[in-house]
């Protein structure tokens, strides 16, 4: 929905005296999930709230036959416009985080329900939300982690359509279709290819897949930050990148310290030099959240934001060749667009970045076992301070902290890597904006692994719902998802008739 190759220590920021060292130029994206979807509007939620809540009895372990533990997955239905004849079924492959939210804020599959005859399935993710296999302790052992991988989540799909099937005699004979994005892309993508019986195909929106090993340049994430600020404003690229330096000579000692606490309106003061990094890494995550959600109308998810928050951020950098101290109030103006659009915050509070919708702690442990996503910045194609991707580093932090070190090299193991061609039926959408189209599918791999690309999309705008101020990218990218899944469908019930 992290960076630091997703080392997801948000337990850094979120959960005072717990110390997790991690490398410092990249701790900042430490925090960021894959996912970030939201609605733009108020009425949206209510829009998107008609549905009903489920429960299915999973085993905790899918894979092993000793173990004969059990946990309640919790699930969404919405089926207003679902025709049993004829009709398929959107099946939304939770990511890391409470599903309500997500079913909430996935304007588009509500969007096409009644084009394609749809009930949308929203499953949450096994240690997110309410499906804790072992509730109120499922964090609090790391062996009670242990079945927190997602070969476990996407099982845990497979044998949620298997009930859906069984218990809703008009879902037997109907096509599937999984649909995510980020995290959730990625599983979509995932699920398609490990059980392509399950599901007639799936839309990954922004799911980068390829950002795994050296699949993808280590840089390549914050190099499309930097140039989602450089566009609207080469001095304001140039700005943020003089701006690290800056901070570092005005902390140099307790006068400077309170001196940037005041001109930034920090609910903390900063005491040492602990609280400077800690500092930079906030605003790095900052910057690299609104390239994520750089979208063209007002959105209300991380934090409420003006439409092309990036343009108005760029306005207070203007001149790079200024006083550090004018930097510094610069800063602040630009923090201000992100953390108080609103104008009710009465103090910066760098502990607050993210939804609490979103599973840190599960996250955190995802990214120290399999989700393992190499990332280093240089100062030099991009904007923040450099950092090399440091393996072992990262494998001590992660042993540290949880008790595991990670596998680099599973994933691609588990899922091919880029060797997925003998694979079908999956569209893999990308903004251009986005940071993580990086590590995406961006070309046509054959003529049923597609690519749509979204000129001035940032993070699975596609997901999003309809918008009158969408530009035209998207509009013809979800409309050729749409056609693409008429397409699965169509061919589905040929299948069926053929058989009989």
């Amino acid at each position: 929905m992290g960076l630091l190759v997703l080392l997801l220590l948000l337990l850094a920021f979120l959960m005072p005296g717990v110390a997790i060292p991690v490398p410092p130029a990249l701790r900042a994206l430490s925090n960021l999930h894959l996912s970030t979807k939201f609605t733009s509007r108020p009425s949206a939620v209510t829009k998107y709230s008609k549905y009903s809540i489920h429960y299915l009895k999973q085993k905790v372990d899918h894979f092993g036959f000793k173990n004969d533990k059990h946990f309640n997955q919790r699930y969404l239905i919405a089926d207003q416009h679902w025709k049993k004849e004829g009709g398929s079924i959107l099946f939304y492959t939770g990511n890391e985080g409470d599903i309500i939210w997500f079913c909430n804020n996935t304007g588009f599959m509500w969007d096409v329900a009644e084009e394609l005859k749809a009930m949308l399935v929203f499953a949450e993710h096994r240690y997110y939300g309410q499906s804790l296999p072992f509730g109120a302790n499922s964090f609090k052992d790391s062996r009670h982690m242990n079945f927190l991988t997602s070969e476990q989540a996407l099982a845990d799909f497979a044998e949620l359509i298997k009930h859906l099937k069984k218990t809703i005699p008009a879902a037997k004979n109907q096509p599937f279709i999984a649909v995510g994005g980020s995290y959730g892309g990625m599983l979509a993508a995932w699920f398609r290819m490990k059980y392509p019986h399950m599901v007639v195909g799936a839309l990954a929106a922004s799911a980068p897949i390829w950002q795994f090993e050296d699949m993808v340049p280590c840089g390549v994430f914050m190099e499309i930050v930097t140039a989602d600020f450089r566009r609207s404003s080469p001095n304001c690229s140039k700005s943020i990148r003089k701006s690290w330096d800056a901070i570092h000579r005005l902390t140099r000692n307790s006068t400077g310290l309170n001196l940037v606490s005041e001109a930034l309106h920090l609910c903390t003061s900063l005491k040492n030099s602990q609280d400077v990094q800690h500092l930079k890494d906030w605003i790095a995550e900052t910057w690299v959240n609104l390239a994520m959600v750089d979208y063209p109308y007002e959105s209300n998810f991380l934090q409420p934001l003006p439409a092309w928050p990036i343009k108005v951020v760029c306005q207070h950098f203007k001149n790079p060749n200024v006083s550090d101290t004018e930097l510094l109030q610069n800063i602040f103006s630009a923090l201000n667009v992100y953390y108080n659009y609103s104008g009710q915050a009465k103090c910066l509070n760098m502990s607050e970045t993210s939804t609490s919708s979103l599973g840190s702690m599960g996250w955190s442990y995802q990214a120290c076992t399999e989700i393992v996503m190499p990332f280093c910045t240089n100062g030099i194609d991009d904007m923040f301070e450099p950092h090399a991707w440091d393996l072992k580093d990262f494998s001590n932090d992660c042993y540290r902290q949880w008790g595991v070190k990670p596998r680099p090299t599973w994933i691609t193991t588990m899922y091919g890597g880029k060797n997925i061609s003998s694979h079908s039926n999956i569209i893999f959408s990308n903004g251009d904006l986005d940071p993580w189209s990086g590590g995406g599918v961006t070309k046509n791999i054959t003529d049923t692994l597609v690519a749509i690309n979204i000129a001035e999309g940032a993070h699975h705008l596609d997901l999003r719902a309809n918008n009158a101020f969408d530009p035209m990218s998207v509009l013809l990218a979800r409309s050729m998802e749409v056609r693409h899944m008429k397409k699965w469908i169509r061919d589905f019930y040929a299948s069926l008739t053929k058989k009989h």
